[in-house]
């Protein structure tokens, strides 16, 4: 990719951290995330850098072994912008006091001090923020200008001019949409900084297909196409790339929405690539089979698709690299960050075994799927395919509690198919995020037919998110739920409740397991 102006997000670990990259991005402003622990100067100093960020993270400056950065940061004379923990780290690097046990969460409402300061241009002198914080700045920095306070009278911004380099704190979060001026907040730093806002994800194909041809040189590349459009756009990309040497593999295992299978052949068919179907639905029940943990399904799944690529590879020993439509979600809730914390297991981020023994291609992996549905529509593909819904690797297995059961498995699937049905008559298909059903082993008494019958409880769940890294139940109209739920009772064998799910992320994850 050329050089052209970007922001560096210098990452503690925080599951927020990657949305401040993400909203810069949304403006236009490209932002990039490298872990605190692998900051190099020279990669600062480059004229291309215009601004550092260092983002919120768990543990406190006082934590034993809690991450530092390298004082160098404040000499290079680039902005630097702390939030949260990074707000704590540069009052302390700076001089001023940190102190414990001044707890603020939630909406939290934020007075400016200092509207003129261009940080704050477009606010007003009393913004809602959002805070999720145990220490807090009780003393700025000497030599700092205090610019906002919270509604508990604790430090909530400051900024203080250090010889070269200004430096900012903000104590809320400005990367999450419960700061509704925290996008602008962002843009101002930005612009501060005299950064460009170049970017644009749908301008980038030609050096996305570049860099792929440069890396596969010689021999092929299998890319696992599930029927997504992560995966879909991988695939279009690489055989723009390398033509004829991709081996494009839709492995049926069994889980996958009703007609997704015929549907992603299509959509592959219409954009050139014929793919190789493997019909493993046995393998993988069988792998499955008694098995209740989530974590031990994930892996099983995983094994079992590298055990079939590695069967493939036998096949076509000229096949060296495996592409997958890892996004950068994928990655941090994996844990693959430097102290980020593993929030699920992914067969596609680090779960493949090194026998396997393909190089990895993830073409993908520093973009949000905003980003990959605008690629996908520059590239050609169907609408529908750029907005279908997210769906997890191991398909339908994690959204059955307990142990994976044809029964069970039917049951979730046409659940599934109806909640999407109604959703799209009633036009909200694309609103949401994502929308499914789950089952368990928990049983409900019903009265069918004048009869008593014991039955399964299916639990919608429909929410509303950017990126998936946070979420919010979706407040569906009365007269959807009421259709989808008497639809599920009636069409659907062994069900006899339904129940919908209101639990926002965080506390709970989206998928169920």
């Amino acid at each position: 990719m050329q050089k052209r102006d970007k922001i560096v997000v210098v990452g503690f670990g925080g599951q927020y951290m990657h949305l401040i990259a993400r909203r810069l991005r949304e403006q236009g402003f490209y932002a990039e995330i490298v872990p605190y622990n692998m900051l190099k100067r020279e990669q600062l100093e480059d004229p291309s850098v215009k601004a550092i960020i260092l983002s919120g993270g768990p543990p406190s400056v006082y934590a034993p072994g809690a991450p530092r950065i390298p004082g160098w940061i404040l000499e290079i004379g680039k902005p630097v912008l702390g939030i949260c923990y990074g707000f704590h780290l540069l009052a302390e690097m700076l001089g001023g006091r940190v102190d414990r046990g001044c707890r603020e969460y939630g909406r939290t409402m934020v007075r400016v001090l200092d509207p003129s300061d261009p940080l704050f241009e477009g606010w007003e002198a009393e913004e809602q923020t959002w805070m999720s914080h145990g220490d807090c700045v009780r003393e700025v920095p000497p030599g700092a200008r205090l610019l906002a306070v919270s509604e508990n009278g604790y430090v909530a911004a400051f900024r203080k001019q250090h010889g070269d380099t200004v430096v900012y704190g903000v104590q809320f979060h400005p990367e999450v949409s419960h700061t509704p001026k925290g996008r602008q907040l962002l843009s101002n730093f930005a612009r501060l900084a005299g950064a460009e806002p170049w970017w644009r994800p749908e301008n980038l194909i030609d050096s996305l297909v570049s860099e792929l041809r440069e890396r596969v040189k010689e021999g092929r590349v299998l890319v696992a196409v599930s029927g997504g459009v992560d995966s879909t756009v991988t695939a279009v990309l690489l055989q723009r790339a390398v033509g004829d040497r991709l081996l494009a593999v839709l492995v049926d295992h069994g889980f996958f929405r009703e007609g997704e299978v015929e549907e992603t052949v299509r959509i592959l068919k219409s954009a050139g690539i014929e793919p190789l179907v493997i019909d493993a639905r046995e393998e993988f029940f069988e792998a499955v089979r008694g098995v209740s943990d989530p974590e031990e399904k994930r892996k099983r799944i995983g094994e079992m698709f590298a055990r079939i690529f590695q069967r493939i590879v036998k096949e076509n020993p000229d096949i060296r690299y495996l592409a997958q439509g890892t996004l950068y979600p994928d990655v941090i809730e994996s844990g693959a960050a430097p102290g980020a914390d593993r929030i699920k297991s992914h067969h596609n981020v680090g779960g493949l075994p090194s026998w396997l023994g393909l190089e990895v291609i993830e073409p993908l992996r520093e973009f949000y799927k905003d980003e990959v549905r605008r690629l996908a529509l520059a590239l050609g593909l169907p609408h529908e395919l750029a907005f279908r819904h997210p769906f997890p690797g191991p398909g339908l297995a994690v959204r059955i509690i307990g142990e994976v059961t044809r029964e069970k498995l039917e049951i979730v699937r046409k659940a599934s198919r109806i909640v999407e049905d109604e959703l799209r008559r009633a036009g909200l298909y694309e609103r949401v995020w994502q929308a499914f059903a789950v089952v368990g082993d928990d049983r409900w008494v019903g009265v069918k037919g004048d009869r008593r019958e014991e039955g399964h409880i299916v639990i919608v769940r429909i929410v509303e998110s950017d990126d998936g890294m946070t979420a919010d139940w979706t407040r569906v109209p009365y007269e959807v739920l009421d259709r989808i739920s008497r639809r599920i009772t009636a069409e659907v064998p062994g069900v006899t409740m339904v129940a919908y799910a209101v639990t926002t992320k965080p506390p709970a994850t989206i998928e169920p397991q």
